[in-house]
């Protein structure tokens, strides 16, 4: 598993947000919401869809699958000048993120989510930061596609 380390600059979404966790996941209810009401969003920087958790500090010391936290269904603006109803903003701030292409349906991401924490990050120089994580859907995601590629962000700071 290949990661590359990008230093991402300040990021402002608009979209859609539930609070879940990982046991009783409503990603397809956040999305089945949200999907509808993107064009209503005015002043997107590109065709861009953005999956994230927002994890409250210390959610994952120790795991428990039970611990909520926020899934956002998002798109990139310019600017918050006009936010629609029922529509909230998320910034994403600045810092360095590794960064990996998920190649396959979606239903498969879980597989690529459990190489990277159990695989990939122990073994980097790298911890996890208390940043959003987020996944980037482009033109090239199709939900159920095998030969679909979106790409996964994880926070991340030099161990210490």
């Amino acid at each position: 598993m290949e990661a590359r380390i990008e230093k991402l600059s300040e990021q402002k979404l608009i979209g859609q947000y539930i609070s879940m966790n990982f046991i009783e996941n409503k990603t397809f209810q956040l999305w089945r919401g949200f999907m509808p009401r993107r064009k209503e969003i005015k002043n997107t920087i590109n065709s861009n869809l953005y999956s994230l958790e927002v994890f409250p500090v210390g959610h994952f010391d120790p795991f428990d699958p039970n611990n909520t936290f926020q899934k956002w269904a998002a798109v990139a603006v310019s600017y918050f000048n006009e936010v629609p109803s029922e529509m909230h903003t998320l910034v994403i701030p600045e810092g360095n993120y590794a960064v990996f292409t998920h190649k396959g349906s979606s239903n498969d991401a879980q597989k690529t989510y459990q190489a990277i924490f159990t695989k990939w990050l122990p073994n980097s120089a790298y911890i996890v930061d208390e940043r959003p994580h987020f996944a980037v859907m482009t033109d090239k995601y199709k939900k159920d596609d095998p030969n679909a590629e979106e790409d996964i962000w994880i926070p991340i700071k030099n161990k210490i």
